[in-house]
């Protein structure tokens, strides 16, 4: 089960995690960052090796990262920008408390 630390900083009070509430919109916006950071990182690479190769008079095996620099902008953007995650993998978590063990007997036959 999933834990949180809630009240003032410095306090080791917990609460445990039981409904499916989404992420925090800072760490959404914080993961869809990261993820259009590393596609524009790609790009560069891809840039990077088809200017190499065009140095280097690869031919029509050039045109595969030029192609592939010139079209991931558009979808790092698109999927940037495609609004908060749907998937929230916490789910439901039932509360159970610590009651005692139940006897499975009726009342009145003890």
């Amino acid at each position: 089960m999933e834990t949180m630390r809630a009240g003032r900083p410095g306090h080791g009070q917990q609460v445990h995690l039981v409904t499916q509430a989404q992420r925090p919109l800072s760490e959404d916006i914080r993961y869809r960052q990261r993820r259009y950071l590393i596609m524009m990182g790609v790009r560069a690479l891809c840039f990077v090796i088809a200017l190499v190769m065009f140095v280097n008079h690869a031919g029509w095996l050039t045109a595969i990262p030029a192609v592939a620099a010139i079209f991931l902008p558009y979808f790092a953007v698109v999927m940037a920008n495609g609004g908060r995650e749907p998937s929230n993998t916490r789910g439901f978590m039932e509360h159970r408390t610590n009651l005692p063990a139940r006897r499975d007997e009726p009342p009145g036959n003890e």
